[in-house]
């Protein structure tokens, strides 16, 4: 093992646990979370040479699992829903998670609308909105992510809300939520 390999080891590894968890956070998955991790590893690994020494590995990392987890978010977004027609059952219902069929429906468009929404802001208002209000990150772990202070992810969160309050305004008027 190269000396650039057991530094590796040495400071990065004992995050892996952090790391995932924050994964999970974001993913609400153990297996996205744990490929996400992966990924974010083996980035990590591949750009170590340009790690600065002194500065903190875990905020480093973190911003490598974010960039990567909203690189895989960015990507799932354009891609078509799959449908596996040797699964289709003609006939039957489909079974669902709740017992309203007409809410979940309306729960997938919403959140597809949603994040279309987000994905159109600004990408330093997208991005805080996602870990802070998708993923549930505090304002403080949000700013180590996204390497700046505090003040600004809040600053960054009421301008985001604000511009996304504004673009989906209009979706939300035609599904008569809001009023006039």
């Amino acid at each position: 093992m190269d000396t650039l390999s057991k530094e590796f080891e040495d400071t990065a590894l004992p995050y892996m646990d952090e790391i995932y968890r924050a994964a999970l956070r974001m993913t609400k998955d153990e297996t996205d979370a744990e490929d996400l991790v992966q990924d974010t590893f083996l980035r990590a690994y591949r750009f170590f040479s340009r790690f600065e020494r002194g500065t903190c590995m875990k905020a480093w990392l973190l911003k490598i699992l974010k960039n990567t987890f909203i690189n895989r978010f960015n990507k799932q977004a354009k891609k078509p829903d799959h449908v596996d027609f040797d699964q289709l059952r003609f006939g039957e219902e489909e079974p669902t998670s709740t017992n309203d069929p007409e809410q979940e429906i309306m729960c997938k468009v919403f959140d597809d609308e949603l994040m279309i929404a987000i994905n159109a802001l600004p990408k330093e208002f997208g991005t805080v909105i996602l870990l802070s209000d998708i993923e549930g990150f505090s304002y403080r772990e949000t700013a180590k992510i996204v390497q700046c202070p505090i003040g600004t992810v809040m600053s960054r969160l009421h301008r985001g809300r604000k511009l996304l309050r504004n673009s989906l305004q209009e979706y939300a008027e035609d599904l008569g939520d809001v009023y006039s």
